[in-house]
C-alpha cells in the first residue's frame, strides 16, 4: 500500500488558498469545544455566554467557520472565562513567511 505523508496543515495538502487561516480556525475552534465539555455546558448555554446563536456556534464546532472571524472565535474563548496573549516574536533566519500557531496552557 503507497501513502504520501501529509503536512501538519490538512487544508494546505488539499491545496486551499487559505489554509493558515484555516488551520488556526480549527485549533480555535477545537479549544472552544473543549471549553465548553469542560465546563459541562449546553450549546443554548454556551452560545448564550459567546453571544451567537445556537446554530452558528453548532456549525463552528463541526467545523464550519467560514463566516467567522479569528477575532470572533478570539472573543468567545474570553467570553468562556480564557486568557488570550497574543505574542509577536523576533524575525527567523529563514526566508518567507512567519507562522500562527495556537498554543494552549
Amino acid at each position: 500500500m503507497e501513502f504520501e505523508r501529509g503536512s501538519t496543515n490538512v487544508y494546505a495538502d488539499l491545496g486551499l488558498a487559505d489554509a493558515d487561516e484555516m488551520l488556526v480556525k480549527a485549533q480555535l475552534a477545537t479549544r472552544i469545544g473543549e471549553i465548553i465539555k469542560q465546563r459541562g455546558l449546553t450549546q443554548v448555554e454556551a452560545a448564550e455566554i459567546v453571544g451567537m446563536p445556537q446554530p452558528k456556534l453548532s456549525g463552528l464546532l463541526r467545523g464550519k467557520f467560514r463566516g467567522i472571524s479569528e477575532a470572533k472565535m478570539l472573543n468567545c474563548l474570553t467570553r468562556l472565562g480564557r486568557d488570550v496573549t497574543i505574542v509577536v516574536g523576533p524575525a527567523r533566519r529563514r526566508e518567507g513567511a512567519g507562522q500562527i500557531e495556537v498554543l494552549s496552557g
